[in-house]
């Protein structure tokens, strides 16, 4: 099957120190729980390791998440790359701008790992504010930043990105990659849907973003792929005050609404 490709098993290790050392080793492949999930079954399955039973763990995990970060109320999530290093100017932008964001009273939600996720709880960590790092199991295991105030670790992704969404007031999208990627479209989609609702979505490092939204705002919208109501919760910008400013704004003028609907 496609999704289930054949492997060759290692041979058991003969020692603690053996087993250690196949861990540490470049190459080496942990198993996940994502993977088990995802991963097509095989006719030799038994009943009591299939997916149906694989519900109660993914359960277990949504109550933790639920019963952990049921405190935060003014979250603000901050996503980009675990390859960006403490000198990067990125680096120092998040830095500043989760600084800015927690005096002005909001939550710091990142992955809990390196890069610009730690530059998010590092910069919310400096003035005192709350620092919670979302962290996953992946097959390279990813350790967990110093400046946490509230750690969690999941083994699925799908809980782990429902749990950004729905403590999250705001999203501050940095230069990453594929994983970055991810969670901004999925933001998109959801505000499309109107699964959500005034929730901002900054991207910061215009000269990074610039080649995607030309291309949304070019060729996906003159083939009428999206609307132009579809991007105006997204704002551009090179300044961490800046993006400060606009979810502030954003958000005010969310509970206005609310407000006034009720």
């Amino acid at each position: 099957m496609a999704n289930n490709p054949k492997s060759v098993k290692p041979a058991v290790p003969q020692t603690v120190a053996d087993a250690k050392e196949r861990e540490t080793a470049p190459g080496y492949w942990h198993l996940t729980d994502d993977e088990i999930l995802l991963r097509s079954p095989e006719p030799e399955d038994l009943y009591r390791t299939s997916d149906s039973w694989r519900v109660f763990r993914i359960l277990g995990e949504f109550v933790n998440g639920f019963d952990e970060l049921a405190t935060i109320t003014r979250g603000v999530s901050i996503f980009g790359s675990a390859r960006t290093h403490p000198e990067d100017p990125m680096y120092l932008a998040a830095t500043e701008t989760a600084k800015l964001l927690g005096q002005a009273g909001f939550e710091i939600i990142t992955g809990g790992g390196p890069g610009i996720m730690q530059a998010g709880n590092q910069g919310a960590y400096e003035v005192g504010a709350v620092s919670v790092g979302c962290n996953i199991e992946l097959p390279f295991e990813q350790q967990a930043n110093p400046y946490l105030t509230k750690s969690l670790t999941f083994k699925y992704f799908m809980v782990r990105k429902t749990m950004f969404i729905k403590y999250s007031n705001a999203y501050v999208i940095f230069p990453g990659g594929f994983g970055t990627m991810d969670e901004l479209f999925e933001a998109l989609t959801l505000i499309q849907t109107k699964k959500i609702r005034n929730f901002p979505v900054v991207l910061f490092g215009s000269q990074y973003w610039r080649g995607m939204l030309a291309w949304l705002t070019t060729t996906m919208l003159n083939e009428k792929m999206i609307s132009p109501e579809d991007l105006s919760l997204i704002h551009l910008t090179d300044s961490p005050k800046d993006a400060v400013d606009f979810i502030i704004s954003t958000c005010e003028a969310g509970v206005e609404v609310s407000e006034d609907e009720k």
